[in-house]
């Protein structure tokens, strides 16, 4: 759990409220001079009403060019990011000839796949020229290729599960999965920070939703027994299903599942485990297969693995591995399998040729080099980052690493700070996070050399200063502390 200073909650608290009211107060004028002019609704409501479109309106779209910045290159360790101006104070952004190479920061590109590879970016090509750009069908009709079925089965291998099943985004295959897998009579003990994709499935699902303190096994077990005491609501029968939803690495906390715990409390309740991969599988662990790996827990007692292929592989979709009965039961009734188009032929391609660098196939060692780069360079990112005074989340081995910022003034002064000298930075602030939690979200990849992660952090420094958001007092260097002991000797 994070604790947040009392003056920096209090001025947080202030600075929203503050904009709250003058949005309001701006919005009372603005009903005004509307009344005076004829309506375009023509007997309609608005289409945009609540709070929502407030938030857009008078707090979002001040600072709307810190977000969605278009780029013009490979999302590489370093990118071209397109210049946006705003006539109209910022409610609308137009796109400028002028291009500016930033570091980039902010990118889910873990193992530097993202980019043209030697070994990858030819057989792609191949792959295009050979099966197109997109199937134009679903899987169950004349959507399968070779491709899609070598895929399943080069990631079944990969995570260690007997099956696998593949779908063309990775959000749909939460928010698609879940409905599938449990229903009305079953209970989803969900993380209190899951994935909103995650969230959205388990609405849509019908089943009966808790959620248990984040990464806290102590709280999960307390609500196991509870809930399996109390049986369903108002029937008290006993649940039909009961699963378990965490993540392997929380996307906007940089911190690692507590698996171990958790499979153990789950076998002891008889719970199905269902673990988002996302962020980890291929970034962590010594051959990059995820969490499982790095943690020590068998595969086989997860029995449902998610995880996708934007992060580490350079691609795009999702997947699901489980045992075959569940996997063959997945690809008769999941609407996302059924129904949507399969997954592009060359991001299939970019996937198995990926995997198998990673596992060393492609007969180097790049793979390996990659895992290691991964972890020395967040490791050491993390740990300067904390000597500097920040305060980052997170553990030791996550590429993700958030720098809190809280005060919504700071959003954007972070980033623009940091944007004008070339180091490009995503943050992230209600609702992706709680109202009090805005944050910057740095993410680590292995294609970052060690003079662009010095780069960074000297800009990161820098701006830190200038914006204030260096909360903790700053460790001394072994240089300092090394010309301090040659003064008092």
């Amino acid at each position: 759990m994070i604790t947040i200073p009392y003056l920096t909650a209090l001025s947080t608290y202030f600075s929203y409220g503050l904009l709250f009211a003058f949005g309001q107060f701006r919005d009372f004028f603005r009903k005004i001079f509307d009344w005076w002019n004829a309506s375009n609704l023509q007997g309609y409501a608005p289409i945009c009403l609540g709070l929502e479109d407030f938030y857009i309106r008078r707090l979002y779209l001040r600072i709307q060019d810190c977000f969605g910045r278009p780029i013009c290159s490979p999302p590489d360790a370093w990118f071209d990011v397109v210049e946006c101006v705003s006539n109209d104070n910022n409610k609308t952004l137009n796109r400028t000839t002028k291009v500016s190479r930033c570091l980039n920061l902010g990118s889910y590109n873990y193992l530097g796949f993202a980019a043209s590879d030697e070994y990858c970016t030819p057989r792609v090509i191949e792959s295009l020229k050979r099966f197109s750009a997109s199937t134009c069908s679903t899987r169950v009709d004349g959507g399968t290729t070779t491709l899609h079925s070598e895929l399943e089965v080069c990631v079944a291998n990969f995570v260690g599960k007997p099956a696998a099943i593949v779908f063309g985004m990775g959000y749909v295959t939460n928010s698609a999965i879940l409905p599938v897998l449990i229903g009305k009579g079953g209970l989803i003990i969900s993380d209190s920070l899951n994935h909103n994709s995650i969230v959205n499935g388990a609405r849509g699902s019908g089943s009966t939703i808790c959620v248990f303190q984040h990464n806290t096994p102590s709280h999960l077990e307390k609500v196991l027994r509870e809930h399996i005491a109390e049986g369903q609501p108002r029937t008290h029968r006993p649940w039909k299903k009961i699963i378990v939803v965490v993540e392997g690495i929380y996307s906007m906390e940089g911190e690692l599942c507590q698996l171990p715990e958790i499979v153990a409390i789950c076998k002891k309740y008889k719970a199905y485990v269902y673990l988002d991969e996302a962020h980890s599988i291929g970034a962590v662990g010594r051959s990059g297969r995820g969490v499982c790996e790095l943690l020590g827990v068998d595969a086989a007692d997860v029995e449902i693995m998610m995880g996708t292929f934007t992060k580490s592989f350079g691609s795009c979709g999702g997947y699901i591995a489980g045992s075959k009965e569940l996997i063959e039961y997945l690809k008769y009734t999941c609407p996302a399998h059924l129904y949507a188009t399969s997954i592009s032929p060359p991001a299939a391609q970019q996937i198995i040729s990926s995997i198998k660098v990673i596992l060393g196939e492609d007969g180097s060692s790049r793979g390996a080099q990659k895992l290691a780069q991964i972890r020395e360079n967040s490791n050491f990112f993390r740990s300067e980052l904390q000597q500097m005074g920040f305060e980052v989340l997170g553990d030791n081995d996550s590429p993700v690493m958030p720098i809190m910022l809280y005060n919504p003034a700071k959003i954007p002064a972070f980033s623009r700070e940091c944007l004008k000298r070339k180091v490009a930075v995503v943050t992230v602030a209600f609702p992706a996070t709680p109202l009090l939690l805005a944050r910057a979200r740095i993410c680590i990849s292995a294609a970052h050399s060690r003079d662009d992660l010095i780069k960074a952090l000297e800009v990161i420094s820098e701006v830190g200063d200038l914006v204030g958001i260096k909360y903790f007092p700053a460790e001394p260097n072994k240089e300092q502390l090394e010309a301090n002991r040659v003064k008092l000797e």
